[in-house]
């Protein structure tokens, strides 16, 4: 029997490090119409003054779409301008605390990097996605450990095993993913593909989110 997801399959958008921001809400709109299905607020290098009014513009135009949007590394933010979750790395606080703060319907995801032992500790602590990655060599991350398709199969194994009445958490793939190996995460068994640079930096985002889309239906 087929298990309920609680986090969204597909698509998982992560914000480029973008100055400007009419380019970055117009490539938002683009890749949800092209099928992705959630995004998730990273920016490291941006001001202060600049992060702030690109984020307020991106939860409306969020909103606008029905779209989720999870905060980076910060439940406390995520919580403050009721964002729609928050993912969170082994450095990011209590995955406990963040659950307790953003209960359901809000989304907590946790990085797992390689080590399935992780992902069974945050399934324990109530999220909703576990991540693997790099799953390949990253622009974004370049000394990121690398994670194989044992990981996601490890970690698929503790989400169905902690399946409840709302659903299983989900399995997404991240790190250095393009359309040419998306297609091998996904039949290893992710439910979801994080992409930032493969997706926003295509000359096409609606045409490249369809293809990335297009391979659920084809590979999943």
């Amino acid at each position: 029997m087929t298990q309920t997801l609680r986090f969204p399959r597909g698509l998982y958008g992560v914000t480029p490090e973008w100055d400007d921001t009419a380019k970055l809400l117009d490539a938002v709109s683009d890749a949800h119409r092209g099928g992705m299905t959630v995004l998730q607020w990273r920016r490291k290098l941006a001001t202060p003054e600049l992060a702030t009014t690109q984020l307020n513009a991106l939860l409306k135009r969020c909103r606008e779409l029905h779209l989720p949007l999870l905060i980076n590394d910060d439940w406390e933010l995520a919580l403050q301008c009721q964002a729609d979750g928050a993912h969170l790395g082994k450095d990011d606080g209590s995955l406990s605390m963040a659950r307790t703060a953003l209960p359901s319907p809000k989304f907590v995801g946790a990085s797992c990097y390689n080590q399935p032992e992780l992902a069974l500790q945050a399934i324990q602590a109530g999220v909703d996605y576990v991540a693997f990655g790099a799953m390949f060599p990253s622009s974004i991350k370049p000394n990121a450990p690398r994670a194989l398709a044992e990981h996601i199969q490890q970690g698929l194994a503790h989400c169905r095993a902690h399946a409840s009445a709302s659903g299983r958490p989900a399995v997404v793939a991240i790190g250095g993913i393009t359309l040419d190996n998306a297609a091998s995460v996904i039949q290893a068994g992710a439910d979801t593909i994080a992409v930032i640079s493969s997706l926003f930096e295509a000359p096409n985002v609606y045409q490249r989110a369809q293809a990335f889309t297009d391979l659920f239906a084809k590979f999943a």
